[in-house]
């Protein structure tokens, strides 16, 4: 089983997380034709294309959307879709959306509200390895590249990755994705790798480097690095997969369970989630009036607490001053100061160079004479023997 040395948190279960690339230049145009006709039949609620100011944009022509519509009745989910674009032509997107309560895979996916569902609308891919999200996938043949498009299908954590192998040859029933026979809320999450009859054992070679094996006829969900607490292999593979366009229950079953799992969050997901949160501009009415009696109360709070102090600050005041009054009426002063250590003392560092410049003057004085002075007495001496004589 692969490891990881970071271990990514895991998200809140009211979050629905998914990433694509849109190929064509058009896409701002497609999401907007999408919530306008949303909105005109009810789909959602409301809509709204945020300005991004130059400066918190990753780039000047990245796009933000926001949605929101109702699901179960009463339960409002709100969606931030960003575009972003690079050299290439088309762009990245990343998709957030939040919903009151914890999620349920049959709610509407959150892709719709901002994509058309049409089968022939190329907004699916996935970015780093171009598949499509809504088709089966075929894998190559050679084993590197089966093992570096795998690799690349799994970095991120973006996808709930499924490995099918067909026993047989399929008829034209048994070629079609698996995908819409999903909940709703799992189509545009799941990446469908599809692997030919006579490539199981090639296949199962490769993915030993995920710990896990598919069956003859069966499939096998892939982990994410690293994989999320509680997988076993053996719990997400499913023996027998019929690809006749029958719904496959037991392969339904494993890839709910999968979901459910503690999924870690995927690279990158910490920023949209924050944006989702706390960057919000879609607002009700009643929204923006409770947001406004936040900021009131928040404010409210920060001028007490400056009353409080202030107030606080001129108490200590007046007590200081009173305690002066009382010093001076009794003829005394203020404490006074500590001196600070008389210069003259100096540092024990200068100390120790005033001692041995006065070592150095001494052994000066006590030097022998020495040859060159030729044995002569000191000037001084001389006089003082001639006056002496006399």
């Amino acid at each position: 089983m692969r490891t990881s040395p970071s271990v990514r948190p895991t998200p809140s279960p009211t979050l629905w997380l998914a990433r694509g690339r849109h190929p064509e230049p058009d896409a701002e145009d497609v999401v907007r034709r999408t919530l306008h006709r949303l909105k005109d039949d009810g789909t959602i609620d409301d809509h709204l294309e945020v300005a991004v100011p130059e400066a918190t944009a990753s780039s000047s022509s990245d796009s933000v959307f926001e949605a929101r519509w109702t699901v179960a009745d009463s339960v409002t989910v709100r969606a931030r879709l960003t575009l972003v674009h690079d050299a290439e032509p088309g762009a990245d997107w990343v998709l957030a959306a939040e919903a009151e309560r914890p999620w349920d895979q049959g709610w509407p996916s959150p892709a719709t509200m901002f994509w058309p569902a049409e089968p022939d609308a190329p907004w699916d891919r996935q970015p780093v390895t171009g598949l499509r999200l809504r088709e089966a996938n075929r894998l190559p043949t050679d084993d590197k590249e089966i093992r570096r498009l795998l690799r690349n299908s799994v970095r991120g954590g973006w996808n709930i990755n499924l490995v099918v192998h067909e026993a047989m040859t399929p008829d034209e029933r048994g070629r079609l994705p698996i995908g819409p026979l999903l909940p709703p809320s799992l189509r545009h999450r799941v990446l469908e790798h599809r692997a030919a009859p006579d490539q199981l054992r090639i296949v199962n070679r490769v993915l030993r480097e995920f710990g896990v094996q598919v069956p003859r006829g069966g499939a096998v969900l892939l982990p994410p690095a690293p994989a999320p607490k509680g997988f076993d292999g053996d719990d997400f593979s499913v023996r027998t997969v019929f690809l006749d366009g029958s719904r496959p229950a037991q392969l339904l079953d494993a890839l709910a369970r999968y979901a459910a799992l503690p999924l870690p969050q995927p690279d990158g997901a910490e920023g949209v989630v924050t944006a989702l949160r706390e960057d919000w501009q879609l607002m009700t009415l009643e929204e923006e009036l409770a947001r406004a009696r936040g900021l009131v109360a928040m404010y409210a709070e920060a001028l007490e607490a400056m009353t409080k102090s202030r107030d606080l600050y001129r108490e200590a005041a007046e007590r200081a001053h009173e305690a002066l009054a009382v010093y001076r009426e009794n003829g005394d002063g203020p404490p006074a100061r500590p001196q600070p250590p008389a210069a003259a003392q100096g540092s024990p560092f200068q100390q120790l160079t005033r001692r041995l410049e006065r070592l150095k003057d001494t052994a000066k004085a006590l030097r022998p004479a020495s040859a060159a002075d030729g044995g002569r007495e000191p000037e001084g001496a001389v006089e003082r023997s001639d006056e002496s004589g006399r």
